[in-house]
């Protein structure tokens, strides 16, 4: 699988998205090393005031890198976009009982959406990024594969990108190991060869999340429940909890109850209860089928009708096999093999033949084998307050 156009110099000029970190300084790298014309961008997404946002250290680095490699750094904010695509909606997800995640949409819709048209209005042929994955361009269309290094792939965030934005993408790193990028960066003086990796939410950053999303969603507390109704406690607001949690739920031991840990295993949004249970094999944690709304196919013609293929429900999953049925306006139906743990509703299925990635669709409904209903529709909750979307 090629990683780069088969000639720099007809390919016309690369913009990469320098984040400040290793990943993406590597690949500027390695496209330079091969003859492109390169520049980068560096984008902010967030509000820099925040005590917990390193949008100007990250600028710094990114600046340092671009002028040891020689190359123009462009800067770009798109914080306004950051807020209505990807921010608002992961609010109204959480205020609905969802489990979101902002990664997918912010790839979605600011990376590989506004951004993307911002660098191809300053001339760029091509964009890059330091994403652990591959493409292979192709008569046929452009197909996306996991990253050689299995434990860092990210094709599981890239599932949701738009195939004709995927046709103009280049991943340069995506045939190298995590250890590689670091030990070229290195090799190359670049100072960013040893910075520790970024987590936390897409461009918002590191920082207690519970407090971060109270501060901008009120949710009414309510009852912590066993799945025949006995009260043990009460909760904060469902949007704070998610399926297979165990951390955080404070009811401790209980009498005529298992000396054994609680996990969140259903959310009743009309009675506004969080419904626990004593084991991780117990038939409310545990998900046969469920269906998939908001789909996006990179090759719509070949996912067709109903076929086998592996499917991911959370980042880092192994795949899992299932069979898919692909239904009419975005919507799926998948049947597993053997029963998955903690399906969650708002968090994306993404299907994968070998390493190929096929595309995938946001988690709308689960179906298990315990009684009470896995959930509705993907709707907002006008009961919940929202703010600041």
């Amino acid at each position: 699988m090629r990683v780069f156009p088969e000639d720099p110099r007809s390919a016309g000029m690369v913009m990469v998205a320098m984040s400040g970190g290793v990943d993406s300084a590597v690949a500027a790298l390695r496209l330079a090393e091969h003859g492109f014309a390169v520049q980068g961008l560096f984008m902010s997404n967030w509000d820099e005031g925040d005590t917990y946002c390193t949008a100007a250290a990250d600028y710094q680095d990114a600046r340092r890198v671009c002028e040891i490699l020689g190359i123009p750094l462009h800067r770009a904010n798109f914080a306004e976009q950051y807020r209505q695509r990807v921010f608002a909606q992961f609010l109204r997800a959480y205020a609905a009982g969802l489990t979101p995640n902002p990664d997918v949409l912010c790839n979605r819709e600011i990376k590989f959406g506004v951004c993307l048209e911002y660098m191809r209005r300053l001339g760029a042929a091509w964009v890059a990024t330091g994403h652990y994955a591959r493409i292979e361009h192709g008569s046929g269309g452009s197909r996306l594969s996991k990253g050689a290094d299995a434990a860092k792939d990210q094709s599981y965030f890239l599932h949701a990108v738009e195939p004709a934005a995927l046709a103009r993408l280049l991943f340069p790193i995506g045939d190298l190991t995590k250890a590689e990028v670091r030990r070229r960066a290195h090799a190359a003086g670049l100072p960013v060869h040893d910075k520790p990796d970024s987590t936390g939410i897409c461009f918002i950053g590191e920082r207690p999340f519970a407090d971060f999303l109270s501060r901008h969603l009120q949710a009414p507390p309510g009852p912590i429940e066993t799945e025949d109704g006995r009260v043990l406690g009460e909760h904060r607001g469902l949007p704070f909890y998610t399926l297979g949690q165990r951390g955080g739920l404070r009811i401790g031991g209980r009498s005529g109850a298992l000396a054994a840990p609680w996990y969140v295993a259903a959310k009743d949004l009309a009675r506004n209860a969080l419904i626990v249970v004593q084991s991780l094999d117990h038939p409310l944690l545990l998900t046969e089928a469920f269906e998939i709304a908001e789909a996006n196919w990179f090759a719509p013609q070949d996912a067709q009708g109903e076929f086998a293929c592996a499917v991911k429900t959370r980042y880092r999953q192994r795949d899992l096999a299932c069979r898919l049925r692909i239904g009419a306006h975005g919507h799926a139906q998948v049947s597993l093999r053997e029963p998955a743990r903690a399906v969650t509703p708002g968090q994306y299925a993404v299907f994968y033949d070998g390493d190929t990635c096929l595309g995938g669709g946001v988690i709308e409904r689960r179906h298990d084998s315990g009684c009470v209903p896995a959930a509705g529709p993907i709707t907002y909750n006008g009961s919940m307050a929202l703010e600041g979307s």
